[in-house]
């Protein structure tokens, strides 16, 4: 059975060791089997308040970062990429620090900086890319934590909306512990076929995002479900479905996602009927019972 976790912003933003106990507890109440630890600034969670909430909950810890603004890679000062290479760094130590085995985010510019390029630019900052991300990748390696690039849809980045642009853009790196960390909701709106996109990306799948097409709990909604997991197994992905979704009770974080509205008639029912849905996706079926084969002498039904 698949692993399913979800993620804090559902319900707050950002996380901090305060809030651990009590969230997590509820998470783990719900029956979740992991947890997505949004680090958004460097001192928010610390390792050991987070360690001890995980070995009392049991939840399985991932790691997603914030690329806020200012956080760029690409077409941007020297000093503000080695602070973000910094902020990176903070999120790999973290992982490593309480077990997780990923970070994952759209680790290139920041969310919703969108600019026109023409092919030269492209290359250009793709290149740029390479080369920022690359002392990053270095760090994750000797950590042990794979990295997992996030494509984004085009209205948060102008840079990498879809499979191939990710992979043609990491290049040599994908095979430097980097790969993809694909969120159901941007694949809904930028990929022509989502399962197509998995399959694409085949073994470079690092993380899975569980998320309505309308960013709101999975199930119910227009994406193919029972296509996007199978290719998720085609392709060799055992690791979870995180359910991601926000909290529109937080302006910075509903702004920055474009909740304005309620995507539910509460947070913790968006969580429990997103689990609920990818429950009845990825449980084992019970084979059918067979009737003991009839005695010498008995008769047939």
């Amino acid at each position: 059975m698949r692993a399913i976790g979800v993620n804090t912003w559902v319900w707050t933003s950002p996380l901090t060791d305060r809030e651990l106990p009590a969230l997590l507890g509820t998470i783990a109440a719900m029956g979740f089997d992991a947890v997505e630890l949004p680090l958004e600034h460097p001192g928010d969670l610390s390792v050991p308040a987070v360690s001890a909430v995980l070995a009392d909950t049991g939840l399985t810890p991932y790691v997603v970062g914030a690329m806020a603004p200012g956080r760029d890679l690409v077409e941007a000062g020297a000093s503000e990429v080695r602070a973000t290479q910094d902020y990176l760094r903070h999120c790999i130590d973290l992982a490593q620090g309480i077990g997780a085995a990923s970070v994952c985010g759209p680790f290139y510019a920041a969310t919703g900086r969108v600019w026109r390029m023409g092919p030269e630019q492209r290359a250009s900052t793709l290149a740029q890319w390479r080369q920022n991300l690359a002392p990053v990748a270095a760090h994750a390696r000797q950590a042990g934590v794979r990295i997992g690039i996030e494509p984004l849809n085009r209205y948060e980045t102008s840079l990498i909306n879809t499979v191939d642009q990710a992979l043609e853009g990491l290049g040599e790196l994908l095979d430097e512990g980097v790969g993809l960390a694909l969120d159901t909701y941007h694949l809904n709106i930028e990929e022509r076929s989502s399962a197509g996109a998995v399959r694409r990306a085949g073994e470079h799948v690092v993380h899975v995002q569980a998320s309505g097409s309308d960013r709101g709990a999975p199930g119910g909604d227009q994406t193919d479900w029972p296509a996007l997991l199978e290719a998720l197994d085609e392709v060799g992905y055992t690791g979870p479905l995180n359910i991601e979704s926000f909290t529109a009770d937080n302006e910075a974080i509903a702004t920055a996602t474009s909740i304005w509205r309620p995507l539910a008639p509460s947070q913790d029912e968006l969580a429990t009927s997103g689990l609920a849905f990818l429950r009845s996706l990825t449980a084992p079926t019970e084979p059918a019972p067979t009737e003991p084969a009839p005695t010498e002498g008995e008769p047939r039904a």
